[in-house]
């Protein structure tokens, strides 16, 4: 938007100046302001009068599109009945009914819900749960994490003491001792424009080997990954890769922890990474798409074996010394019910998986486009990585998200690359209007 207009739309736009919005370049924005007013189904409607087709599910998490009536009807039935119950020492009905849906979702094995509020939260709760696991287990010296080079795990301490994306660290200090990393999988001399999960790679989850060499096993208390690392822009596990990471935690003792805060919810094609590649963890952190984004809402869902281990000592007595207050709340609790019964009566997730080979072909017609360097594609979820401006990194990816937005649909960027997870219920028509105004974009 020119300046000028900016300008003239002033008087009709909120005072901007006292919000100091997150991950976004304020000066910029407040300048060129992009406000959402409304949203329904596939579009988002601005203060300017723009319809736009929501490319990226607002921030990877409205899975069954904007504004479902089923989901917001249970949003304001809920606030009639019970606007908010205490969640220590206290509970309300809906909290256990979800939990219950959840878990029966989730893989074998995988059998309780510890409700938060965001997937920040859930990252730094599992943190928690594998510290205290262990040393219920008598090997309180296991205290080391192991996260994965570009990953993204919240902006919590604990997550971004694991997570691997250096401008959300470099100025916050020393962060959690005792971490480390796998190198991420992310080879554009072997899987540039690989369809699905690249064949090369999986060899290099044999590094957590080396790494537990170097720490010694019994120092380290559990590996965090996500299954498909989505904020660093979409970056697959090799075939095989994440089976190899189970088996290695395995033979060491060691917990598993997946990310799932981007990738369940049928952004995978199935309800889990984790049920799609196969491999259950101990332990899965889950948010977004949990209430579609209605009402914010996370969850660390745990194994058998780490919730029964807490459940010791005097009956009644605390077991686990960690909760917030909004924990299960009543609204939230009632939008991811309501998110569960339209992902399964509209068979979203199948929904998902049908549509891969179309947003994968569409996708990968943007090979041989203007400074496109790769294509990936997993599910409901692609990634367009264009060569960066030397000296200007990341001006190419936000040039192409701004022109995208002027002309009718919202991309996401993370670095120089092109992010996509649509809701589910996208059609094919609208994924070739997206894929055209990128390659549009990508020509001027």
């Amino acid at each position: 938007m020119a300046d000028n207009t900016a300008k003239q739309l002033a008087p009709e736009l909120p005072d901007l100046n006292a919000y100091w919005m997150p991950f976004t370049g304020n000066r910029y924005f407040k300048s060129h302001p992009r406000l959402i007013t409304e949203a329904k189904g596939m579009y988002c409607y601005t203060h300017d009068g723009r319809k736009l087709i929501d490319a990226v599910a607002g921030l990877w998490c409205c899975n069954a599109g904007h504004g479902h009536p089923r989901i917001v009807e249970a949003i304001k039935a809920q606030a009639e009945k019970l606007d908010y119950a205490m969640a220590f020492q206290i509970g309300h009905p809906t909290v256990f009914e979800l939990a219950n849906e959840l878990t029966d979702m989730a893989p074998d094995g995988i059998d309780y819900a510890f409700f938060v509020n965001s997937g920040s939260e859930a990252v730094d709760t599992a943190l928690k749960m594998a510290l205290a696991w262990h040393r219920l287990n008598g090997e309180g010296h296991r205290t080391r994490f192991i996260g994965r080079e570009r990953g993204y795990h919240g902006v919590g301490f604990g997550g971004i003491s694991v997570g691997g994306m250096s401008p959300n660290r470099k100025m916050f200090g020393a962060m959690l001792p005792g971490v480390d990393h796998l190198p991420h999988t992310h080879d554009l001399a072997h899987n540039a424009f690989s369809r699905g999960l690249p064949k090369w790679g999986a060899h290099l989850a044999e590094d957590l080997e080396r790494i537990v060499a170097l720490h010694d096993p019994s120092t380290i208390a559990a590996v965090i990954v996500e299954p498909i690392a989505g904020s660093a822009g979409v970056l697959l596990p090799p075939e095989g890769y994440l089976k190899r990471l189970r088996d290695i935690c395995d033979r060491h003792g060691i917990l598993l922890i997946f990310d799932e805060v981007i990738t369940a919810f049928g952004r995978t094609g199935a309800a889990f990474g984790a049920t799609r590649f196969g491999v259950t963890p101990d332990l899965m952190t889950v948010a977004k798409g949990l209430t579609s984004g209605a009402v914010p809402m996370g969850a660390v869902l745990a194994s058998g074996k780490i919730y029964d281990r807490f459940m010791t000592g005097p009956d009644g007595a605390i077991e686990f010394f960690h909760g917030y207050t909004y924990s299960g709340h009543p609204l939230a609790a009632a939008a991811g019910r309501a998110a569960l019964g339209v992902y399964r009566d509209e068979g979203l997730f199948e929904r998902a998986l049908e549509l891969e080979p179309v947003l994968a072909d569409a996708l990968h017609s943007l090979k041989g486009e203007p400074n496109v360097i790769d294509v990936r594609n997993y599910g409901l979820l692609g990634a367009v990585e264009l060569q960066p401006i030397e000296g200007q990194p990341t001006a190419r990816a936000l040039g192409i998200f701004r022109d995208c937005y002027d002309n009718g649909v919202i991309i996401r960027t993370t670095g120089d690359t092109l992010a996509f997870s649509p809701p589910l219920i996208i059609e094919e028509r609208h994924i070739e209007t997206v894929v055209e105004t990128v390659r549009r974009s990508l020509r001027a």
